[in-house]
């Protein structure tokens, strides 16, 4: 008897161990495939954050180079850009037609080489719909003064073009003072 107990003791821990070993893989399939979701759902994200990246770089070189055309071509046409206020070219405008003055009009003529164009941008931030990069605002007048100044700008893109572009000047009051300067002479 104590030997048909032991054997049937027996059969019991080897059916146990097998039912948790065939649990525990279960487990670590559905692991597995969970994993396998959350990387493809990452890869996505990813992909996307790369995508919004990659559209601003493209166009600031624009910017840089003076390349309107592909700027354009990287503009939603319902494009918003909100300036500080206090800017010459300060306020919101909407679309692609540009308002008076404009900052291209503004910067254009103070930035005479490709120097003064380098904007120097820096990722900062990105996720699935906006992008945060910090740039240079260079310049340089008809007396030789220069303004180099950081500005950080908060980029939401809409089908894979910007849709919205808000710029913050670390210091606006160096910015006036520059074109009030430049403007004089």
């Amino acid at each position: 008897m104590k030997k048909f107990l032991s054997l049937l003791f027996g059969i019991f821990l080897s059916v146990s161990a097998a039912t948790g070993t065939l649990t525990q893989d279960e487990k670590r399939d559905d692991n597995n495939e969970s994993k396998t979701k959350k990387d493809e759902n990452k890869e996505q994200i990813r992909s996307s954050k790369e995508i919004n990246i990659e559209v601003m770089l493209k166009i600031i070189s624009a910017i840089e180079r003076r390349d309107v055309q592909q700027a354009l071509d990287l503009f939603h046409p319902d494009i918003e850009f909100h300036w500080p206020p206090s800017l010459p070219y300060g306020g919101t405008s909407h679309g692609l037609k540009l308002s008076h003055p404009n900052w291209i009009e503004t910067w254009n003529p103070l930035q005479p080489t490709e120097a003064e164009r380098r904007m120097d941008p820096r990722v900062v931030a990105a996720n699935e719909e906006e992008v945060v990069v910090l740039w240079r605002q260079r310049g340089v007048g008809p007396a030789r003064e220069r303004i180099d100044t950081p500005v950080l700008a908060l980029y939401r893109l809409r089908e894979g073009k910007l849709a919205r572009a808000q710029m913050f000047y670390y210091d606006t009051a160096a910015v006036l003072n520059f074109l009030a300067k430049v403007k004089g002479q």
